[in-house]
């Protein structure tokens, strides 16, 4: 199965999976007050036995990069499409505890490609598409007292197959990141107010160790390094169905050893929707404002479903 269809099949077992919990969904207790949007926030595990299936999609696409400092250069055109697949379930009685897997698809363009080829699931000189990594995850409330913070750890491995001299799919290291996320809602539960702290470190080889002759140098820029976002998220509830939000996040990319480091900064707006008792929509969209290093400069359009039953 090449990855366009595996993309759409996927797509589709999803919505299966939706079908089926509004189904099942009609005979659980409905004497919570609070909507899913409001109620399972990142910092929120689900209880034993309950599901959260997160089928979400971006692309960044970008004619901007940073030089090695800070100055703004012009670049054709590179798109980066990525879908992100999280299935999660509560285990614990207590609901302090979730497991998990995440898995990946990726569809990259390069040399002023249209934004939209990146839907062609191509791979030739200035394109390439597989699914990338697959990632055991556990989510865990640490505090028995305090509900709205949590954590998230996941171990993702690079599954697609090394190329020499093909275009970049995505990084080439084992990455172990934690997810820290607290919320706070306040002003008669209109607002709440997000943040969330990474930290992801990259295993892997050396670039300089690599062998040229057999593999892709250029994905292992981030292998012995540490990945550091921290973003903060104000959100406003105009009903219980609806919120919108703004975001600022800045990312730093710490060099353990590769040589090579970047940071960068980020602002964002977005909107959550409850189509159904079971089924959230999201739309977003980020512009990098500053980076460092070779950062991209580009903008990210995303678009996520999400089935909580």
């Amino acid at each position: 199965m090449n990855t366009k269809n595996l993309f759409l099949t996927l797509f589709a077992l999803l919505f299966v999976s939706f079908s089926f919990a509004q189904d099942d969904d009609q005979d659980e207790d409905t004497s919570d007050d609070l909507t899913n949007i409001q109620e399972f926030t990142p910092s929120k595990l689900l209880r034993k036995g309950q599901w959260d299936i997160k089928f979400f999609n971006s692309i960044y696409t970008q004619t901007e990069r940073t030089d090695e400092g800070s100055t703004s250069v012009t670049i054709p055109r590179e798109t980066f499409f990525t879908n992100t697949t999280e299935i999660y379930t509560g285990i614990s009685d207590n609901r302090r505890i979730n497991i998990g897997f995440i898995f990946q698809v990726r569809s990259n363009t390069f040399g002023g490609a249209g934004a939209l080829d990146v839907f062609n699931f191509r791979d030739d000189a200035t394109s390439r598409s597989g699914l990338t990594t697959i990632a055991p995850s556990i989510r865990v409330q640490p505090f028995k007292n305090i509900s709205n913070f949590s954590f998230t750890s996941s171990i993702y491995l690079p599954i697609f197959k090394d190329k020499a001299n093909a275009p970049y799919l995505d990084k080439r290291s084992i990455f172990w990141e934690t997810k820290f996320f607290y919320d706070k809602t306040f002003g008669q539960d209109k607002w709440q107010l997000f943040t969330q702290a990474d930290f992801g470190f990259n295993f892997g080889e050396k670039s300089e160790d690599a062998n040229p002759n057999d593999s892709n140098v250029g994905e292992r820029f981030a292998n012995n390094s540490l990945f550091l976002p921290l973003a903060v998220f104000l959100s406003y509830f105009p009903s219980a169905e609806s919120t919108v939000y703004v975001n600022t996040k800045q990312a730093f990319l710490i060099d353990l050893g590769n040589n090579f480091g970047q940071n960068s900064t980020s602002v964002g707006i977005g909107t959550k929707y409850q189509l159904t008792d079971v089924l959230n929509i999201e739309a977003s969209f980020d512009k990098f404002v500053r980076g460092n290093n070779f950062q991209g400069l580009g903008q990210t359009f995303s678009i996520g479903l999400r089935a909580l039953f």
